[in-house]
């Protein structure tokens, strides 16, 4: 249950802050609704307070769990991807989606290994975006500083020089 004020993570979009609790009629029933503004591009969105599991809305990950996230993003020994960059990006579309910060980390972890071997192609750069801006957002978040640090942080874990 979340109250108005706070903030949590929606699949795909990132985070956002519960900014009412409404109920609505919808199909002649009363349902209550989260109203929830993204913080990265002030979008609104409508979650029925009763799907909130099936939509995957989630708290913040916890400071202590800041580290896990960073392990998967400097884990090297994954095996060589071959696939298509197609199959490779609805793959990579169905880990973002399932909202868990932990498997966004594996997508930017590797789109940026592939990006070393070779050109990503457009949706794939928007990809490697997209992971990125939901990871600064919640780990700075979770670590109560700003996404600068944290993108000092990712790109020391990368070796980037930016």
């Amino acid at each position: 249950m979340f109250k108005i004020g706070d903030l949590a993570v929606y699949p795909a979009h990132g985070v956002g802050r519960i900014e009412a609790i409404e109920t609505r009629e919808i199909s002649g029933e009363k349902q209550d609704f989260y109203i929830m503004k993204i913080l990265d591009n002030n979008m609104i969105i409508m979650i029925p307070v009763d799907n909130v599991e099936s939509v995957g809305l989630r708290d913040i990950i916890d400071q202590g769990e800041v580290p896990k996230v960073y392990e998967i993003m400097k884990k090297r020994d994954i095996p060589a991807d071959n696939q298509t960059w197609n199959r490779r990006y609805r793959e990579y579309m169905e880990k973002i989606k399932t909202g868990s910060v932990f498997e966004v980390a594996e997508v930017l972890r590797d789109l940026y290994l592939l990006k070393v071997e070779k050109d990503l192609s457009f949706g794939e750069r928007k990809m490697l975006d997209t992971a990125q801006n939901l990871l600064l957002k919640e780990l700075s978040i979770a670590k109560e500083t700003d996404e600068g640090a944290i993108m000092t942080d990712i790109n020391n874990i990368f070796n980037l020089d930016n």
